[in-house]
């Protein structure tokens, strides 16, 4: 099911968290105190909006890894019931990719329902002073998926190269203000157990997205 982000009010803070990767090392949110900036991002293996932009974005980590912002990716599907998200496929994923990032299983969900993730892949950039900056897009590029053939729209062709993020993060080392035009991300509906879904699992669909 299509899902866009909610939109988290600029300026929260960032939810503490302390979660294993696959080989069952622990990351904090603070492990990344000498970052300038922090992008987590909520991701999950089998979602085709994740992997349409899976390329661009280690791209994007390594990039901006050198100028100072840090990424931790947080995967938190319900692997009963999509076993390929699990930590095993995790591992194999990260090492497909060449993930310079650490890759984090939110087994209790708790930390998704901290930070309101809505969707694969969802996206924060915070500051030094882990306040939000950014939440939203990659950038305007969409996969082709069942979901467009069902309602008739066309392939996106807009490339996936991270713009919109690869900007937030432009205007964060430089100290200037958040980009006033954040547009929503979109993606697979987050996998919740049942007895963690939100209340907000089927917002209306927010300006500023396609």
């Amino acid at each position: 099911m299509l899902m866009h982000s909610r939109m988290l009010t600029l300026g929260s803070p960032a939810a503490d968290f302390s979660l294993p990767d696959p080989s069952g090392g622990v990351h904090k949110l603070h492990d990344f105190d000498n970052a300038q900036g922090l992008v987590v991002a909520f991701l999950c293996n089998h979602c085709p909006f994740v992997k349409h932009i899976l390329g661009g974005f280690t791209a994007y980590a390594r990039d901006y890894g050198s100028r100072g912002i840090a990424v931790v990716a947080i995967s938190t599907s319900d692997i009963e019931s999509y076993p390929e998200d699990s930590p095993e496929h995790m591992a194999r994923l990260a090492a497909e990719y060449g993930f310079g990032f650490p890759y984090l299983f939110d087994e209790s969900q708790q930390v998704a329902l901290a930070y309101e993730a809505t969707c694969t892949p969802d996206l924060f950039l915070f500051d030094q002073q882990r306040r939000l900056y950014y939440r939203g897009q990659f950038d305007g590029s969409r996969p082709y998926t069942e979901w467009d053939v069902k309602f008739g729209t066309k392939r996106n062709t807009v490339p996936v190269d991270g713009a919109d993020l690869r900007a937030a993060s432009d205007a964060l080392l430089a100290g200037r203000s958040p980009p006033e035009d954040q547009r929503a991300s979109a993606g697979c509906s987050i996998k919740w157990k049942p007895e963690n879904e939100p209340g907000w699992t089927f917002p209306p669909k927010p300006a500023h997205t396609n």
